[in-house]
């Protein structure tokens, strides 16, 4: 029973790919039609006219591209982003559509976008077709021993199905014969010139690794720029509502002492009194804001000294793993500081685990490190901010964060910055 479903099953796959490509045919055509026409924008260019169609057939042309893109992904089952860079912004009237003119043709996307409207109308339209024409070929050979008689009448006796003369029976079947050879054919290549199609596409279209890399490099400045002006955001309004707002408080407190230091010195001894509390408390809201920003530990004794001081203390029985044969630069060092500090609070608030163990390292040009624990696991990015935000702070230095954390644990979170260490 399950044989049968699974093979029915298969069969029909195999019958689907085989029609699956003749989307490819139209999409292929539109992409040709667009790419002329984009070529044609470009030549009018000298005359002005091309500065109002080549930015139009551009978006024409990358939608119809996209189509082909997603196609490719689905018979792939591997998504193929889209490596254009970002739009600038432009300013408006004739200067504005330079601008974007400009934008277009210098995307080398938009150049390998032209050569896949060249080669997908003929390598495409082959691999689309190809297992359809088996299959429809393989189809009419079968149908050979039915119809061979009417055919040899209505062709005056001549019949050649491939390289076999049909002029009886015997040779109708013969022909029946190879076309079941290629309806099996076409069959058992659908699937391969899906994936072949795919690959091609993929080879033209996928963002190259330096798009790749100035995409991420675009997105990650992006984020640290923003995490930045976060980040000095909270520390406008720590010092607005804490220690501003207390050395306010003694200022006033001292001009009162001061008009009653003659008329009442017992007054202004418990206005100094009070005075001293507030200073000490403004004393550690400033230290407590300078340890946010950067610990004086991790100035002092550098980032190993300073991790195990964040596991002592830590609620959770945590191990620290160190060797560092030296020290890297202050920004980088903080930014993983903050990341493990981090990521210890998370597994203190959600993974309830009994031991962790913090391992760093220094290899192949990166600053290594890795936190695992023995909680209860689960962790996603995309639940919480507190991955995300680790994952923002190592993106500003080209850095990469990585969480494994299947239900039940342990989590191991892997964080990587390159940097020099001096």
């Amino acid at each position: 029973m399950g044989t049968g479903i699974s093979t029915r099953t298969a069969l029909g796959n195999r019958l689907r790919s085989v029609v699956a490509g003749l989307p490819v045919v139209a999409v292929a055509l539109a992409e040709l039609v667009l790419c002329t026409l984009f070529l044609t924008g470009v030549a009018l260019l000298g005359v002005g006219l091309g500065l109002l169609l080549v930015p139009l057939l551009a978006v024409a042309l990358r939608a119809t591209v996209n189509v082909s893109r997603r196609t490719a992904g689905r018979w792939s089952g591997t998504r193929i982003p889209e490596p254009y860079l970002p739009a600038p912004d432009h300013e408006p009237g004739l200067k504005g559509r330079w601008q974007r003119t400009h934008w277009v043709l210098t995307d080398p996307a938009t150049w390998r976008d032209l050569g896949w409207a060249l080669v997908n109308p003929v390598v495409g339209a082959v691999l689309a077709l190809l297992p359809l024409s088996l299959v429809l070929g393989g189809l009419g050979g079968m149908l050979m021993p039915a119809m061979y008689r009417p055919v040899i009448d209505a062709n005056g006796g001549a019949n050649w199905y491939l390289f076999v003369r049909v002029t009886d029976l015997t040779t109708a079947w013969l022909a029946a014969g190879v076309g079941l050879l290629g309806l099996l054919a076409g069959l058992a290549v659908g699937p391969w010139t899906l994936r072949a199609h795919a690959a091609l596409a993929r080879k033209l279209l996928a963002p190259t690794r330096t798009a790749q890399r100035m995409q991420h490099l675009t997105e990650t400045r992006s984020e640290a720029v923003h995490s930045s002006a976060a980040e000095l955001r909270r520390i406008e309004r720590d010092l607005h509502d804490g220690a501003q707002a207390r050395l306010v408080a003694l200022g006033m407190n001292l001009g009162v002492a001061e008009q009653l230091l003659k008329k009442d010195p017992e007054a202004v001894g418990a206005i100094l009194a009070d005075t001293r509390k507030a200073s000490a408390t403004a004393l550690t809201e400033l230290r407590d804001l300078i340890r946010g920003i950067h610990p004086p530990v991790l100035a002092d004794r550098g980032l190993a000294d300073a991790v195990r001081a964040l596991a002592l203390d830590s609620p959770l029985e945590v191990t620290v793993n160190a060797e560092l044969p030296g020290r890297p630069e202050a920004p980088v060092e903080s930014a993983v500081y903050f990341a493990v500090s981090e990521t210890l609070t998370n597994a203190a608030k959600h993974a309830a685990p009994d031991t962790v163990i913090v391992d760093l390292w220094y290899a192949e040009g990166a600053l290594r490190g890795r936190v695992t624990d023995d909680g209860r696991g689960g962790a996603d990015a995309s639940r919480g901010s507190g991955i995300r935000g680790v994952q923002r702070r190592l993106a500003g230095f080209d850095g990469l964060l990585s969480v494994d954390s299947p239900d039940g644990g342990p989590t191991i979170v892997t964080m990587e910055v390159p940097c020099e260490l001096s």
